[in-house]
């Protein structure tokens, strides 16, 4: 394991703690476990170990199946997952991905018939903020 560059939470304390609280809110989203799942995929686009641990933990914590967490990365050709989850994982991806992928209409589209615009709210916030979180431990080392 590679030392951390600079404690960024220390240094920026206001601009963290904003993040610690996005997280803390997203961890009361009527979403459950389809945060964290979302936390999971888009910490396994970027490379993020730290993340990648932290939530897998948290899922098995939670009950959730390991045959779920084993095939994540294969999301779209498995069975194991349903449309509800396939839904937030393609948009999950989408948002990681935005500068090659973009959101299209259709896309959204297929959102909003497994979500409330409330959650579809706090599934970009998941994804906005794990990706701030990856770019965060990747770029310091953490």
């Amino acid at each position: 394991m590679s030392q951390l560059r600079l404690a960024y939470g220390q240094l920026s304390p206001q601009a963290y703690a904003g993040l610690i609280q996005c997280n803390q809110a997203l961890a009361q989203s009527p979403l459950g476990h389809l945060i964290e799942l979302v936390y999971l995929r888009v910490s396994q686009i970027n490379g993020c170990a730290f993340c990648l641990d932290m939530h897998s933990k948290a899922l098995r914590k939670a009950g959730y199946a390991q045959h779920k967490l084993d095939t994540l990365a294969g999301w779209r050709v498995s069975e194991a997952f349903d449309e509800r989850e396939r839904a937030a994982l393609d948009w999950a991806e989408a948002v990681t991905d935005i500068a090659h992928s973009g959101t299209s209409d259709a896309l959204f589209s297929a959102l909003k018939t497994h979500f409330t615009d409330a959650e579809i709210a706090d599934l970009t916030f998941a994804t906005s903020l794990m990706n701030a979180f990856n770019r965060l431990a990747i770029s310091m080392r953490q």
